[in-house]
């Protein structure tokens, strides 16, 4: 990863929820706030109504992956937290992947002319 930072505290999670902005997809909701530090930060929440801890881990791992892909094109000087959402189906990675797309262009943290850059090379 670039310069993210995990989020552990859960205070900070805390924060977020309640002042960041947040949009819902169907697996996933994202949340961001902008922060004052020079780094991106990454928190991942998944519910143990999600499942056993296998799916549970098996999600966080589709949603770190994910984000690893998108990463170059997001804005600095923000934090992110995912929350998984329990549909009974355990999503695969290109769901979660146009997923992500979606959220990050609806709260408007997603670069385009990066991504569109790096697309027609």
């Amino acid at each position: 990863m670039y310069k993210t930072i995990p989020i552990k505290k859960n205070y900070e999670f805390l924060r977020i929820y309640k002042k960041g902005r947040f949009y819902v997809g169907k697996f996933i909701v994202l949340y961001v706030m902008d922060n004052n530090l020079n780094v991106r930060r990454l928190g991942i929440t998944v519910g143990k109504k999600f499942g056993k801890s296998v799916r549970r881990n098996r999600v966080k791992r589709l949603i770190r992956e994910n984000y690893r892909v998108y990463e170059p094109f997001l804005n600095d000087s923000c934090d992110y937290v995912f929350v998984a959402r329990n549909t009974g189906l355990v999503p695969d990675y290109s769901d979660i992947s146009k997923e992500m797309k979606f959220l990050f262009k609806k709260l408007g943290v997603f670069d385009r002319e990066k991504w569109n850059c790096s697309r027609n090379q």
